[in-house]
């Protein structure tokens, strides 16, 4: 679909001595530059100002988000949320979730992780304030249980050689208990991790102990002892009572979903330690003969999974979800539970229907080590059919709610501003319950000023990549997007699609990579469904039939809300309160969206604006207006394709000037724009007019910016 028309009302800020003065300043940073290139043998990645990206100039500006605060505060849009838990306990009402009180719950996140979850009480005020700013109102504790973290939940200082994990920590349940406490004041519920990364000790009564790995993966879900260890843990956790709140995990409607382990599976984690692999071998023999099934005598290969063998990892998994369920409803846990968050095929997503509702996380990147350097994946998700959206739309079961724990594009892809509000849009659509961005931090470093900052590098579980480049609590081009993608998702500025195609599943192993969710996931509403499983009105396919024209690369969704061009890598969402393009938008002219024009002058870039009262834009009276694009800390450099990172570079992050021509239809006649600085200082007032009903103004010029707020005199 062309979204192109001519601007020609904007003719004149690209004539006279506006454009006059552009070009004069552009060719004065020409000649410096010229100088700069002849007077060094090579040119480093960032001056002060000015970047240099192939041919291109493009302008930065320092714009390092505050740890403990945002520069602008939307809390006030969500003052009847707080506290979390007002609305009663989370349930379950078909496949949605539901509060006590009949209030529709959507959910809008981001992980803790590790020594996150366990922050000193100022951090924990200042951080959930932060976070209710820009309109979060879930979070995920994830590895609360790492051995390598610093604080864990078994251990709050390293020194100490722990002999078992069965016992929780005073001090760092102290830290938990009142982060919990600081999050619920501020409207924002828990999502609490249980086994993710235990490292089990000899005092833990485990044969062979010190082979196991995190959480013994997959051995926990099928060894009695495993499976009593954690059940200790689970009532030990439930059973707490937080002193701050007077409640016992278990009766504190704030904490609101839980899963019983964190990517864990017997279809592709292979079963070879002994004794593990001989009781999983008893266990499958014994399961055999009862359904009649002849197994050679020869030595059970676990990892070469046949029909029979999947058959039974089916149940298998089936039944640990059931008993750890069963354990926790009868500790009085009252909210509902998840088995893992990943299928790793139709098979297992089966198993995944024990749980109230499913779960899947999804990434978009790679590391790929290439001689003495690592290569990571710099693409574009917006120019992709198969981005995160497809394997995530896999694990929607009809009947059940859906949420995403963990999503993540991370830097140093360049591209990363693509992805926040093409999630959120696409979820809204689709109606999941909710997304959980891995990470927010690993650690509490205050005064952090730049992206990335590693934390213990190679020591983080032995991966590489830990820590740093998952940190997202301060980059601008993901966290710097929170605003709209809350509003989006939690006030429901896009109308989820009221049609729906149910793709047919069996447990032969389908794989999530089927034709059937390419771009489907935005045109309109996608299930997936079993044998035996009715309904509602709506389409069925199989999974390699397509629901749109992958040839014609582009989608636009049911309700004329969302649209995704693969071949230009552009996007757009049209709602009336809130509206963005993304993309590559620098070659494609004039943009027309409802009662809003615009023209991206930068390459590349995400621009969003959202009403931030109950009007639509059109009549809003405040407004928020966010640009970003490319962000990177100072002085980063990377080889040519931006695909091996030379040096990460020093604070304070650098985001680029975004510029673009902006022409808002509108009934209101006083309305100005005004530049917003890290900290929240208003920075100057953008030029600004009004010509035939529409106000009209130019960002990245004058008072150059990442966040503006068009307000009313």
């Amino acid at each position: 679909m062309n979204r192109k028309l001519l601007f020609s009302k904007l003719r004149k800020n690209e004539t006279g001595k506006n454009l006059t003065a552009r070009v004069g300043t552009r060719a004065i940073v020409l000649l410096i530059l010229v100088f700069q290139l002849t007077a060094r043998e090579s040119y480093p990645a960032t001056y002060p100002g000015v970047t240099l990206q192939g041919d291109t100039i493009k302008r930065t500006i320092p714009y390092t988000l505050p740890w403990d605060d945002m520069p602008v505060d939307l809390s006030f849009l969500y003052e009847k949320e707080k506290p979390a838990g007002k609305h009663g306990f989370l349930k379950v009402n078909g496949d949605r979730f539901v509060f006590e009180d009949g209030t529709v719950a959507k959910f809008w996140g981001t992980n803790f992780n590790s020594g996150a979850n366990f922050p000193t009480h100022d951090y924990s005020e200042k951080t959930a304030r932060r976070l209710a700013k820009t309109g979060v109102n879930m979070v995920r504790f994830h590895q609360l249980d790492a051995e390598w973290s610093t604080p864990n939940i078994f251990q709050y200082t390293k020194g100490l050689n722990m002999t078992n994990t069965m016992n929780l920590d005073p001090a760092s349940m102290d830290h938990l208990d009142y982060l919990i406490y600081c999050l619920k004041q501020q409207g924002i519920y828990v999502y609490m991790d249980l086994l993710t990364y235990r490292r089990f000790r000899s005092g833990d009564s485990l044969e062979a102990a010190e082979a196991l790995t995190d959480a013994a993966k997959p051995y926990s879900s099928f060894n009695k002892r495993l499976i009593d260890l954690q059940k200790k843990f689970n009532y030990d956790l439930w059973t707490h009572i937080n002193p701050y709140t007077g409640l016992a995990y278990k009766d504190d409607p704030a904490i609101a979903l839980v899963e019983v382990t964190n990517e864990n599976d017997l279809f592709t984690q292979n079963v070879t330690l002994e004794p593990y692999r001989s009781e999983l071998e008893a266990m499958y023999r014994e399961w055999a003969v009862a359904r009649k099934i002849k197994i050679g005598k020869e030595k059970v290969a676990f990892n070469q999974t046949d029909e029979n063998q999947r058959d039974f990892y089916v149940e298998i998994t089936r039944r640990y979800y059931n008993e750890m369920m069963k354990h926790m409803r009868e500790t009085g846990v009252k909210i509902p539970i998840a088995g893992t968050n990943w299928s790793r095929g139709s098979a297992h997503l089966s198993a995944q229907l024990a749980g109230d509702f499913t779960d899947s996380h999804a990434y978009w990147y790679s590391w790929q080590w290439e001689a003495d350097h690592k290569k990571f994946l710099n693409e574009s998700m917006t120019g992709s059919a198969d981005n995160m959206l497809p394997g995530l739309a896999f694990n929607r079961v009809s009947g059940k709610p859906f949420f995403v724990s963990e999503w993540d594009d991370p830097w140093p892809n360049e591209w990363r501003a693509e992805s926040s509000l093409l999630l959120a849009a696409a979820g809204a659509l689709q109606a999941w319950g909710g997304f959980c961005i891995h990470t927010y931090r690993y650690s509490t470093d205050e005064k952090v000023d730049m992206i990335g900052k590693p934390i213990t590098s190679d020591a983080i579980g032995g991966v590489y990549y830990r820590g740093g480049v998952f940190d997202t609590f301060n980059d601008p081009a993901k966290f710097g997007l929170f605003y709209h993608a809350a509003l989006m998702f939690r006030r429901g500025d896009i109308t989820p699609s009221d049609k729906t195609a149910y793709v047919r599943l069996d447990n032969t192993g389908i794989s999530p990579d089927i034709k059937a969710l390419q771009l489907s996931t935005e045109k309109q509403r996608i299930e997936m469904f079993f044998p035996g499983m009715t309904h509602m009105e709506g389409i069925e396919v199989s999974p390699e039939e397509t629901l749109v024209d992958l040839a014609k690369g582009e989608v636009i969704s049911g309700n004329k809300q969302l649209y995704r061009n693969l071949k230009t890598k552009t996007g757009w969402i049209d709602t009336p309160a809130t509206k963005a393009v993304y993309g590559f938008l620098g070659k494609e002219g004039i943009l027309n969206l409802a009662d809003l024009n615009i023209r991206v002058k930068s390459d590349f870039a995400t621009v969003a604006i959202s009403s931030l009262t109950e009007d639509p834009i059109n009549q809003s009276v405040n407004m928020l207006l966010t640009a970003v694009g490319r962000a990177d800390n100072t002085n980063s450099s990377y080889n040519e394709d931006h695909t091996v990172q030379l040096d990460v570079g020093n604070g304070p992050v650098q985001v680029e000037v975004i510029e673009a021509a902006i022409e808002i239809k509108t009934n209101r006649t006083k309305l100005k724009v005004l530049a917003i600085n890290p900290q929240g200082f208003t920075i100057g007032q953008i030029p600004s007019e009004y010509v035939d009903g529409a106000f009209r103004f130019e960002i990245g010029k004058n008072y150059p910016s990442m966040y503006y707020l068009i307000q009313d005199y």
